[in-house]
């Protein structure tokens, strides 16, 4: 029987870790542990990727609960223009960002949002999920899923420099991440290799921040449960206040 490469067996973690029912915490970590056992020095190389990010104080200034969330209009999986206020006029959006079809963490991240959409969507809330790639890609991810909500595509990052996600590979990963089969440049139509953080923004109706979820370190995303919290708090408050 043929060996497995790095790619195929984290393949195969990746769909193991998405059918465990547990938090997806838990299967997050499930993927990390994986690729440390499949390759201690990729895995190590996330470290210092990791590290380097948290030192430049990346993503720290991104927009906090209480401030504005700047607008966007960005092209959906289809091509068709979607912007924040058109959006917030059905209620909040939960706006969440991951780096592309290819990121395990990613796949398992909005693969947990697709299976409580019809909860959250109970809570008067809708997901839009924003990537730096191509539609065609994002539909790909977006089908993956099985996700109703639409998959913004960021391209050249624009919208996440904006908000202080954006940043730089670096050559370190970027040789690693190439000779893995991972190609930034056909997946996002540049080469600049920039990436955004992974993040997660709960916005309000009027456009203001209620919480978020930004973190250097892209093995970690909001836990599903905690969302939830938040948004029933926010559906309570509404009901309260109605006439």
């Amino acid at each position: 029987m043929t060996e497995k490469t790095f790619a195929e067996s984290l393949d195969a973690a990746t769909e193991d870790a998405r059918r465990m029912d547990a938090p997806l915490s838990v299967r997050l970590q499930t993927v990390a542990d994986a690729i440390g056992r499949l390759s201690p020095s990729f895995a190590a190389l996330v470290d210092r990727l990791v590290a380097r990010l948290a030192d430049n104080c990346i993503g720290l200034a991104a927009p906090r609960p209480g401030e504005p969330m700047p607008p966007f209009l960005l092209p959906d999986e289809t091509g068709r223009l979607v912007s924040l206020p058109s959006l917030l006029q059905r209620g909040p959006v939960v706006v969440s960002f991951h780096r592309g079809h290819w990121c395990p963490y990613c796949r398992l991240n909005l693969d947990a949002l697709a299976r409580t959409e019809a909860e959250i969507a109970s809570l008067g809330a809708q997901i839009v999920a924003i990537s730096p790639e191509t539609s065609s890609w994002a539909a790909g991810l977006k089908a993956y899923a099985k996700a109703p909500f639409h998959f913004l595509s960021d391209l050249d990052g624009g919208y996440a420099l904006e908000l202080n996600l954006l940043y730089w590979l670096g050559d370190e990963a970027h040789r690693a991440m190439a000779a893995g089969g991972v190609d930034l440049a056909r997946f996002q139509g540049n080469d600049a290799w920039m990436l955004p953080i992974p993040a997660t923004f709960v916005v309000g109706a009027d456009g203001v921040v209620l919480a978020r979820f930004v973190d250097p370190d892209y093995r970690r995303r909001m836990e599903v449960e905690d969302l939830l919290e938040l948004l029933r708090a926010g559906a309570a408050r509404r009901a309260d206040q109605a006439p």
